[in-house]
């Protein structure tokens, strides 16, 4: 076989127009409905973790000192652990949400897939 041959076919075939695919268009419409859901997941799990270290850090006088300090600690702990907690709950709303939203167009696109 020649190497050159299908090296330049398949250097051709990255730079030829691509055609959409119902495929494709599948699993954008799966993205899109789960996007929004990721990301505030990640977004909130990152902001609660960051406030519940800062109420441990002021809880064992790592920065601040004094009473009011450790008090202030558990309080700021205390809420980036209900964040961390309502952070599933929430997700699973959104994402439901986001399916249900897109819900039609995935089946009947996915039913069009399977006709073929």
């Amino acid at each position: 076989m020649n190497t050159d041959k299908i090296l330049a076919e398949s250097i051709a075939k990255e730079y030829a127009p691509k055609e959409s695919s119902k495929i494709v268009a599948l699993k954008k419409l799966d993205n899109k409905a789960k996007l929004p859901a990721t990301i505030f997941t990640y977004t909130c799990g990152v902001v609660s973790a960051l406030v519940f270290g800062t109420g441990m850090c002021l809880a064992m006088q790592v920065i601040g000192n004094g009473m009011w300090g450790v008090i202030l600690g558990v309080i700021v702990g205390i809420i980036g652990l209900i964040g961390c907690g309502v952070n599933y709950p929430v997700y699973k709303k959104m994402l439901e949400k986001g399916k249900s939203k897109y819900a039609f167009e995935i089946v009947q696109l996915a039913r069009e897939i399977a006709d073929e």
